[in-house]
């Protein structure tokens, strides 16, 4: 079990020792040994529950990403597909066993759906000629655990599929997840949401929970409310450059299942070779580590005045050794692998803060970010930027310029349509006329539209107070600190839930945000009940400490995670653990709605 994810009032490695356990259970019925074929978005989340060695010790031998045509040679016995209940991945494995029927070995094939089966799958197998070849498992893993506090679904389409296509089929999925949830950590008393997919989610909860439960093994709820916010509601927080330590890497490098990418020959050329590949040095980024723990959520202006400290202790430390006295140098000496840890682990962090800097230096990133500090502070919104302009005449990335123009129609409530019909010639006559498709998608998605006359941005901006200027990035004092001017529309939301009050003081302006308010109890089952001190409880006793789980449907971004901490920190009364259904940035939210992805180009 991974200690760092015990760490928190909710203690997450529980959910990561249940799905491990369903797992190993399902290998071990399978007598043999092993080849895993992986769909490939499902090969780095499921690590997280149970690594390659583990894997191992079950008689896995080979595992390789799920492609057409041929699987490569093996002389294993049992070939497992485990995949998303997805068509086009269905006839990927189709392919897969024809070719290994051509071969003339024989195998036993076994086809596990992550999470749920699917009869449109079932149907495309059987149209494929190779249902009966299949032993068949469902893979019941809703969640994956990516640290103490934080858990994700990692379903990159779920805002895409719900706002443009109308399939409600991930958030009947992110319904049941929460189900499992309660499995485990008791029913959770009070649900609060806003946004259609918000209410949807609540919906299919009432139903799902209709249906005949497990009994929970907790007498008391550990989770005291639930908060689901629709991603449709605040779309600014995504589209807006994260300026904490960890969203600058995930904005600059690109974070995936907790592990980021950087060029090796910035590193020490002592690094064990696992940790370099194909000349890219790996690094792991969670709670585990105690010095990423203290700077991952602050500021990127707050993070060199912490190394700095560090690297005078350690070295301080290292030189105490020489005053010491046998006794003391013992001591020393059991201190020496700790040390040895703090020193690497120093190394990596100065490395990969140099990296960052080299970036945010520039007069790109400055310009950029001095472009939408303006817009969401309300300047020169309603007219053609210029700085957008100069960014397509140099024909600079396409994802870079949608994510401007997006946020100028966002802080603008929309945009004028002289300033669309310029901004989408503009980009057709540069970049290729492909991108119509994609200029669609965002319209329908309500990222990019026309104003309609309803200021709403700017009602918003003052009543919840999403810009701040004079906040500290270094000390802070409001969660504004992760964009250095803009406080998230979402996490201001979950701040009010921390009033006395909750939201009936924002009931005039919650109108403004998009779709339906959700505010409801859930009735506990016979034996169960809220946590002492907690909103529902009668009692005033015992821990007064509230736990509320925020699940973003559509995705959110390592800025609002670190807001979300931040309040944690600054109010006793209550702790966040924070779900979602994908870790997003920007450029990874908008890719989604792209038709067409960019050409190198563009890219």
């Amino acid at each position: 079990m991974a200690n760092h994810l015990a760490g928190g009032k909710v203690n997450i490695a529980l959910l990561q020792e249940a799905a491990r356990n369903h797992f190993l259970n399902l290998l071990q019925k399978c007598d043999g040994t092993k080849a895993i074929v992986w769909d490939e978005s499902l090969a780095g989340p499921v690590g997280l529950i149970a690594k390659y060695s583990v894997l191992r010790e079950n008689q896995v031998e080979k595992m390789y990403h799920l492609r057409h045509g041929r699987l490569p040679s093996t002389n294993v016995k049992n070939i497992i597909f485990i995949t998303r209940p997805h068509i086009h991945l269905i006839d990927m494995i189709a392919d897969n066993v024809h070719g290994e029927e051509k071969s003339g070995i024989r195998r036993e094939f076994f086809l596990y759906y992550l999470p749920r089966k699917s009869l449109l799958c079932e149907k495309r197998l059987k149209s494929r000629g190779v249902y009966g070849n299949f032993t068949f498992e469902e893979l019941p893993i809703d969640f994956f655990p990516f640290d103490n506090d934080l858990i994700s679904m990692e379903l990159e389409s779920a805002f895409k599929e719900y706002h443009l296509e109308n399939d409600t089929s991930c958030y009947y999925q992110a319904a049941q997840a929460i189900m499992t949830l309660q499995d485990l950590y008791g029913v959770i008393p009070r649900v609060s949401g806003k946004g259609d997919a918000a209410k949807l989610v609540y919906e299919l909860m009432k139903k799902l929970s209709a249906e005949p439960q497990q009994p929970s093994p907790n007498t008391v709820s550990q989770i005291d409310h639930i908060l689901l916010i629709d991603r449709a509601v605040d779309l600014l927080s995504p589209l807006a450059t994260q300026l904490t330590y960890e969203g600058l890497i995930d904005e600059i490098f690109e974070i995936n299942n907790t592990t980021v990418q950087l060029p090796a020959d910035k590193f020490n050329s002592e690094d064990e070779p696992s940790e370099i590949m194909a000349g890219k040095k790996q690094v792991i980024l969670n709670s585990a580590e105690e010095l990423f723990a203290e700077i991952r959520n602050k500021n990127f202006n707050g993070v060199g005045p912490v190394l700095t400290r560090k690297a005078k202790t350690i070295a301080s430390d290292f030189e105490d050794r020489h005053k010491q006295g046998v006794q003391e140098m013992k001591q020393f000496v059991s201190r020496l692998p700790q040390l040895m840890a703090a020193k690497k682990s120093l190394a990596v962090h100065t490395a990969i803060a140099e990296l960052i800097k080299e970036v945010t230096d520039s007069e790109k990133f400055l310009s950029s970010l001095q472009m939408e500090q303006e817009m969401m502070l309300g300047v020169d919104t309603d007219k053609v930027h210029p700085y957008i302009e100069d960014c397509i005449a140099h024909q600079d990335p396409l994802i870079k310029v949608l994510r401007l123009i997006c946020l100028q129609s966002v802080t603008n409530s929309g945009l004028k349509p002289k300033v669309m019909e310029f901004y989408k010639r503009e980009i057709l006559q540069t970049y290729g006329f492909q991108h119509i498709l994609t200029l669609t998608n965002l319209e329908k998605a309500n990222i990019l539209k026309l104003q309609q006359g309803n200021r709403s941005y700017t009602v918003l901006r003052k009543v919840l107070h999403l810009t701040v200027e004079d906040n500290s990035e270094v000390a802070p004092r409001d969660i504004s600190y992760v964009h250095s001017v803009y406080a998230p529309l979402s996490v201001r939301l979950a701040e009010h839930l921390l009033r006395p009050t909750g939201w009936k003081s924002l009931n005039d302006n919650l109108g403004l945000l998009l779709g339906p308010t959700v505010d409801e109890y859930q009735i506990l089952p016979k034996g169960q009940a809220a946590r002492r001190g907690s909103i529902n409880s009668q009692s005033s006793h015992g821990d007064s400490t509230k736990t509320i789980l925020v699940f973003f449907l559509g995705g959110c971004t390592f800025a609002e995670i670190s807001a979300l901490r931040f309040l944690s920190q600054k109010d006793d009364s209550c702790e966040f653990v924070i779900a979602t259904t994908k870790l997003i940035n920007g450029n990874s939210f908008l890719k989604t709605l792209f038709e067409d992805l960019p050409s190198s180009k563009s890219a």
